[in-house]
C-alpha cells in the first residue's frame, strides 16, 4: 500500500486516487461497506498499530514523522506531531476504550453476569461519515481513529484547501497494521463543500455522521443525512467563569483567568469567554472589569503562531466594542481596552450570556448563584465549559447548578483549557455514538460458554517477534517497569527456583482476571449455584488466593475465603457448617485436606466440584477422589504463570492437561527443545507465550519454562481457541547418571503399572561413587513399596540401564505425606529435590 507523499487528493482503502477513480468508488460505496463490515475489525490489530505509529511520531529521527512534518499546514507548530503520538499511544487508547466501552476488547459479546446466558457487546454502528473542520489538524485523523477503536468502515471529508496531512497520516497508520483491515476501513476525500453530490452519496448510505463546526456547517450536512441515521454535533460552544466574592479579590484568581483568556486567543471551546461574578451590583462589575483590565494588559503579547483576525473577525471585534462604548452613555456598560486594540475588557450590567468575539475579548457580567440556572437554561445546547473560583463548598454548591443548567464541564479558573485522558467531549463520550450496544439471548446450552465470539471464530493475532525471553531477562525488564504501571505487585510460589517478582497494572490485572472467569465458566463452574471454599495459599506476596478472590468477585459467585491452613479439622468443619459443595485450591494441599478429614467430609457428601491450580491431579487420583468422596467434577482452574497470568483454560470437553488458550490475551508457539525452531504438530517442546498488551512492559516470546504440544482439530466444545497439552516442565527432566530422566515418566508408571493413588516426589543425590535416585511415596497409599520398584525398572529401559550398570542406586521410600517437601508460598509439591553436590 501506498504511504508515500503523492499528488493524488484521495486516500481509498490503501491506495491514493484522484477525482475521477473517487467518483467511481463512491457510486459502489454501500457495497464496500458490506463487504468490509462482514469481518469484524480486531482491536488488538489497530492498537498494535496505533502504538507503532505512536513511537515513530514520538522519534524525531524517524522517517515517518519526516514524512508527515511535510504535510503539516503553514505555521502548524511540528509539536503537534508529538500530541498526536501521545494521543495514539496504547496507554491511552486503552484507557479511552475501557472508559469509554468499558474493556479492551469491547466489540466481543461476553457475559456481563455470568450467571446468566445473556451476552452483550459493543458493534459498530456500520459506516461513519466524518466532516472535518479546516482549522484544527488534529481533529479529523483522530476522529478517524476513534470511528476505528469502535469498529467502523470510515469515510472523512477534509477541506478543499487542506494539505494531505490527514491521507497520508492515515495511510501510514494502515501501512502498519499487516492484515489489511485498517486500511480496509478508512476513506479520506479531500473536497470543497459546495461539492453537494459528493457530500450526499458520502452520506447516504452512513449509519452515523459527525460534523465538526458552528451550525452552518451542522446545517449544511444534516441536510444529507438520511431518516435513521445518527447526526453526532462536535459544533462550537461557549465557556465561561464564575467567580465568587472570595475569588474576585483574589489576585491569583485574576492571573489564573488571565492566562485561560489568553491560552490560544480563545480559540477554543473551552476558552472563557464571559465572567461571571456572584453579585447583583453594577459598582462590583465595573471595578472588576477595571481591576482585571489591568492584570490583561501585563499579560505578554500574543506569540507566533497565534492567528490573527481575518477580516471577518476583526469587523466583529471593532463592531462589538463599538456597541459596548455607545451603551456606556446608558450606564449600562463600561469598556477597558488596549490601545492597540490587543484586548478589551467589556463590562455589561446584563446578565444574558453574549458571545465573544474572541482575540483577548472578555465580557464581565453580574449573576447571583440563584439565577444561574434561570438565566443560563435558555443557552444549554451551547455550553460547554465553567471555570470555577471560590470556596471549597461554593465549588461543590456551584458545580450542581452549573451542570443543571446545561454545562458539561466544570475546572478551576486557569485549567479551563486542560483536559484529562478520557475526558469526555462536550458531554457524551465519542465512543458510544459511534457504537451499538447489542444483545444476545441464549438458553442454558450456553451455560459454559462465557464468549460467544469462541464458537463463530478464532482470535486473529499478531505474529509474535523479537528475542526469546527467559525469566532472568523478564526479571531484568520489571527494574525498568515505570511506577505508574507498577500498581500491584506479586511474587511467584519459587517452585522453579527463586521466587520471581511480577509486577502489574491495576487495569491488566482486571483484563486476567475476567479471562480467567470466563476460562472457569467454560470449565463447568455455576456461579449461580455453586458455594465455593477459596483453599489457595495466601500471604507473603503470593498471587493465588488473592486473585481467585477477585475472580469469584467477577462472577458474582458465592465464597468462602478460607485460604489453606494447617488446621484441616477447622477447615472442614466451616466447609460443613457453610455448606461448600466447591473447593478451589492446590491439588497437594486438597489431598491432604479431603485425606485428614475423610470421616467428616464424607459423611457430609456435599463438596460436589474441585477445581484446582499450580500442580496436575493424576487419573488415579481423580478416580479416588471420586469413588471416596463421590466428587463429580475435577478440573483445571486455569493454567497460568505469575508473571503473565492465565494463559489456557480447560473446558467440559478437556481432560488431563488438554487446555484452550487465552487467545485474546496471548499467542503461543512451541519451540524444539535442543533449538530455537518450532516443532512439528504435536510434538512435544517447549511453550513459549507472547503477551499481547501489558501496559508499560513488552513480554513477548517468554519462555516459560513448561513442556508440551498442540492438539490439533476444533474442540468438541465448539470453541475455536487453540488447544494444547501440558507434558510438564523443563525442571522436571533431570540429567541422571549421563540419562535424561523424567518426573512425569516415573507417576505414569506408579500409577499405570502398580496402581499408586498418592503423591510422589524425587530426590537427587550423592551416595559413595554414585548418584542415588530416591522416589519417596506416601506410606498410606503404598505400604510396600517393591511392587512399585519394580514398576519404575520394567517400565523405564534407562533408568533400569543406569541401574544395571551401577551409575545410578534407586530407592523407594514410603513416607507419611506431611513430610515431603513443599514450597513455603503456595504449599507446592517439589517434584524434583536436587541435593547433589
Amino acid at each position: 500500500m501506498t504511504t508515500h507523499p503523492t499528488a493524488e487528493p484521495h486516500y481509498w482503502q490503501g491506495a491514493f486516487i484522484g477525482d475521477e477513480e473517487a467518483s467511481r468508488r463512491l457510486a459502489t460505496l454501500p457495497a464496500t461497506v458490506e463487504a468490509v463490515l462482514a469481518t469484524p475489525l480486531e482491536t488488538e490489530t489497530l492498537l498494535g498499530a496505533c502504538d507503532a505509529l505512536s513511537a515513530a511520531l514520538i522519534d524525531p529521527a524517524h522517517p515517518v514523522r519526516a514524512r508527515l512534518a511535510r504535510h503539516l499546514p503553514e505555521g502548524e507548530d511540528p509539536a503537534v506531531l508529538t500530541e498526536l503520538a501521545t494521543f495514539l499511544g496504547r496507554r491511552e487508547l486503552t484507557r479511552k476504550l475501557r472508559r469509554e466501552l468499558g474493556s479492551t476488547a469491547p466489540g466481543r459479546l461476553g457475559r456481563p453476569d455470568a450467571r446468566e446466558t445473556v451476552y452483550e457487546a459493543w458493534a459498530p454502528v456500520g459506516l461513519v461519515a466524518h466532516v472535518a473542520p479546516g482549522n484544527a489538524t488534529t481533529v479529523a485523523p483522530l476522529s478517524v481513529v476513534e470511528g476505528l477503536l469502535a469498529g467502523n468502515v470510515n469515510i472523512l471529508k477534509t477541506s478543499g484547501g487542506d494539505t494531505l496531512f490527514t491521507q497520508v497520516l492515515l495511510a501510514e497508520l494502515a501501512a502498519l497494521d499487516p492484515t489489511g483491515a485498517v486500511a480496509e476501513r478508512v476513506v479520506v476525500l479531500r473536497f470543497p463543500s459546495s461539492r453537494q453530490e459528493w457530500l450526499r452519496l458520502m452520506c447516504a448510505p452512513a449509519d452515523a455522521v459527525a460534523v465538526w463546526g458552528g451550525e452552518s456547517a451542522v446545517e449544511g450536512v444534516a441536510a444529507h443525512v438520511p431518516p435513521g441515521c445518527r447526526l453526532v454535533e462536535w459544533g462550537h460552544r461557549i465557556s465561561f467563569a464564575y467567580l465568587t466574592r472570595d475569588a474576585w479579590q483574589d489576585e491569583a484568581a485574576l492571573d489564573a483567568l488571565a492566562a485561560d483568556v489568553c491560552r490560544f486567543e480563545q480559540q477554543a471551546c473551552s476558552s472563557p469567554q464571559v465572567v461571571y461574578l456572584d453579585t447583583e451590583e453594577a459598582r462590583d462589575v465595573f471595578a472588576f472589569a477595571e481591576r482585571f483590565a489591568a492584570v490583561l494588559a501585563a499579560r505578554p503579547a500574543a506569540a507566533p503562531p497565534a492567528e490573527a483576525p481575518d477580516p471577518a473577525e476583526e469587523a466583529e471585534v471593532t463592531t462589538t466594542e463599538l456597541v459596548a462604548r455607545l451603551e456606556e452613555h446608558l450606564g449600562l456598560t463600561r469598556v477597558f481596552a488596549a490601545a492597540d486594540g490587543s484586548w478589551r475588557v467589556m463590562a455589561d450590567t446584563r446578565p444574558a450570556l453574549t458571545a465573544s468575539p474572541l482575540h483577548r475579548s472578555v465580557w464581565i457580567k453580574p449573576l447571583p448563584r440563584k439565577k444561574l440556572i434561570t438565566t443560563l437554561r435558555p443557552m444549554r445546547r451551547y455550553l460547554q465549559t465553567v471555570g470555577l473560583a471560590g470556596r471549597r463548598t461554593d465549588i461543590a454548591e456551584l458545580s450542581r447548578t452549573v451542570l443543571a443548567a446545561g454545562a458539561t464541564r466544570v475546572t478551576p479558573v486557569g485549567a479551563m483549557l486542560d483536559g484529562y485522558s478520557g475526558e469526555p467531549h462536550d458531554g457524551v463520550y465519542a465512543l458510544q455514538r459511534y457504537s451499538r450496544r447489542v444483545a444476545v439471548q441464549a438458553d442454558a446450552r450456553f451455560a459454559t460458554t462465557a464468549c460467544l465470539d469462541d464458537l463463530a471464530r478464532a482470535v486473529a493475532a499478531p505474529a509474535p517477534a523479537g528475542p526469546l525471553l527467559g525469566k532472568d531477562e523478564v526479571q531484568e525488564r520489571n527494574l525498568r517497569v515505570a511506577p505508574a504501571d507498577a500498581e500491584l505487585y506479586f511474587r511467584s510460589g519459587g517452585s522453579t527456583g527463586t521466587p520471581a517478582l511480577s509486577l502489574f497494572s491495576y487495569d491488566d490485572y482486571d483484563t486476567q482476571m475476567h479471562a480467567a472467569a470466563r476460562g472457569l465458566l467454560a470449565a463447568g463452574y455455576d456461579p449461580a449455584a455453586d458455594r465455593t471454599a477459596n483453599l489457595f495459599y495466601c500471604g507473603g506476596m503470593y498471587g493465588s488466593f488473592i486473585s481467585f478472590f477477585s475472580v469469584l468477585e467477577r462472577l458474582g459467585g458465592v465464597q468462602l475465603p478460607l485460604a489453606a491452613g494447617p488446621d484441616h479439622e477447622a477447615t472442614a468443619q466451616a466447609l460443613v457448617a457453610h455448606r461448600a459443595d466447591t473447593l478451589f485450591g492446590m491439588p497437594s494441599y486438597l489431598w491432604q485436606l479431603l485425606h485428614a478429614q475423610a470421616d467428616t467430609l464424607r459423611a457430609y457428601g456435599g463438596i460436589r466440584k474441585i477445581f484446582y491450580g499450580g500442580e496436575h491431579f493424576t487419573a488415579a487420583q481423580r478416580q479416588a477422589l471420586q469413588e471416596t468422596f463421590g466428587i463429580e467434577t475435577i478440573r483445571s482452574i486455569t493454567y497460568g504463570s505469575t508473571d503473565l497470568g492465565p494463559l489456557g483454560y480447560q473446558c467440559t470437553e478437556s481432560s488431563g492437561g488438554v487446555h484452550h488458550l487465552h487467545a485474546d490475551l496471548h499467542g503461543l508457539e512451541i519451540l524444539a527443545l535442543d533449538a530455537d525452531r518450532p516443532v512439528a504438530p504435536g510434538e512435544t517442546g517447549r511453550l513459549v507465550f507472547t503477551t499481547h498488551a501489558r501496559r508499560g512492559q513488552d513480554l513477548g516470546r517468554y519462555v516459560i519454562g513448561d513442556l508440551g504440544r498442540s492438539v490439533p482439530g476444533r474442540c468438541a466444545c465448539g470453541s475455536h481457541a487453540p488447544r494444547f497439552e501440558l507434558l510438564g516442565r523443563l525442571g522436571d527432566v533431570m540429567r541422571v547418571a549421563t540419562y535424561l530422566l523424567n518426573h512425569r515418566r516415573f507417576v505414569t508408571l506408579a500409577e499405570e503399572r502398580a496402581g499408586y493413588r498418592g503423591e510422589l516426589q524425587i530426590v537427587l543425590s550423592t551416595h559413595a561413587a554414585r548418584e542415588r535416585l530416591t522416589v519417596r511415596v506416601e506410606h498410606a497409599a503404598a505400604p510396600d513399596t517393591e511392587p512399585l520398584r519394580a514398576a519404575f525398572l520394567a517400565g523405564y529401559p534407562e533408568l533400569r540401564t543406569a541401574v544395571e550398570e551401577r551409575l545410578l542406586d534407586l530407592a523407594v521410600e514410603a513416607v507419611d505425606g506431611a513430610s515431603l517437601e513443599r514450597v513455603a508460598t503456595s504449599g507446592k509439591l517439589r517434584s524434583v529435590v536436587d541435593v547433589r553436590r
